[in-house]
C-alpha cells in the first residue's frame, strides 16, 4: 500500500485543478482506504485527541456533533493537509489573481501556519464530524480569523445509502443579481471533496466577477455519518 503522500501525488492534478477552478468543487475517489476511515471514526471517542467538542444545535449550526482535532495532529491529517495544499495553491492563488485581489498564498503549508501564527491564529481548525438520523448542517462558511486559504477538503468516512441514507453535502452559489444555485453531492467512503471555502471566480464578458458559496449537509434520513473536515488555516480560539 502506498503512503498519504504518494498517493495524492499520483493523483491527475491538472484534471482536479481545472475542474476546482472552473466550479469551486471537485470530487476526488479513492484518496483513503477503509481501513483508514475506520481508523479516523474510531478516535472519536478520544478525549484527549480533541481540543473543543460543539454540539450544533446549542449553536443553531444545525443538528449533530464535531470536534476539533488539537496539536500534534494523527500523522495522517498532517500529510493529507500539507500534500493536497501544495498541489492546489496554484489555484487559489490564480483565483487572486483574476479576482484582481492583492493577496497571495505561500506554497507550503508550513509558510501558510507561520503567517497564521504571526496573526495569533494558533489552534488547529480540522475536525470530525457525526450526524445521527435528522442531523443536518446549515449552510456556512469556515473563516476562522483575518488569514483565510480560500479551499478546503473534507472526507467521508462512511459509506453513503449502506451505513446512512441521506446527508448529501450541498455547496451554493449566490451569482450577482440572480437566484442561487445548489451543488448536491453524494461522495463515497475515502472520497475527497476539494471545494471553495467562501467564493470563486467566474468569467463574464468583459472581466472575472465574484461568486459567494457556502457549504452544508441535507438531513441524515436514517444511520450514523462521519466525516473529516481538513481546513488549512488555523483559528484564533
Amino acid at each position: 500500500m502506498k503512503s498519504i503522500n504518494e498517493r495524492i501525488v499520483d493523483l491527475d492534478w491538472p484534471s482536479i485543478r481545472q475542474e476546482l477552478h472552473d466550479k469551486g468543487f471537485a470530487i476526488v475517489k479513492n484518496v483513503l482506504t477503509k481501513e483508514e476511515c475506520d481508523n479516523l471514526i474510531a478516535t472519536y471517542n478520544k478525549k484527549d485527541t480533541y481540543r473543543k467538542t460543539i454540539k450544533m444545535e446549542r449553536y443553531r449550526f444545525g443538528l449533530g456533533e464535531y470536534k476539533y482535532f488539537s496539536y500534534p495532529l494523527p500523522q495522517i491529517i498532517v500529510e493529507l493537509r500539507e500534500s493536497v495544499y501544495t498541489q492546489i495553491v496554484p489555484v487559489a492563488n490564480a483565483w487572486m489573481q483574476e479576482l484582481r485581489l492583492d493577496k497571495r498564498f505561500p506554497l507550503t503549508h508550513h509558510e501558510l501556519k507561520d503567517i497564521c501564527r504571526d496573526h495569533e491564529q494558533t489552534k488547529p481548525t480540522v475536525l470530525i464530524l457525526k450526524y445521527g438520523e435528522g442531523g443536518f448542517n446549515t449552510l456556512h462558511q469556515d473563516l476562522y480569523g483575518e488569514i483565510y486559504f480560500p479551499m478546503q477538503m473534507v472526507f467521508m468516512l462512511d459509506q453513503i445509502d449502506e451505513d446512512y441514507k441521506g446527508g448529501e453535502f450541498v455547496i451554493t452559489e449566490q451569482i450577482p443579481r440572480a437566484q442561487s444555485k445548489a451543488n448536491v453531492l453524494k461522495p463515497l467512503r475515502g472520497e475527497m471533496v476539494v471545494f471553495t471555502t467562501n467564493f470563486r471566480p467566474v468569467k463574464g464578458s468583459a472581466a472575472y466577477y465574484r461568486v459567494n458559496m457556502k457549504h452544508g449537509v441535507s438531513p441524515v434520513h436514517s444511520g450514523n455519518r462521519h466525516s473529516l473536515g481538513i481546513i488549512f488555516h488555523d483559528a484564533l480560539s
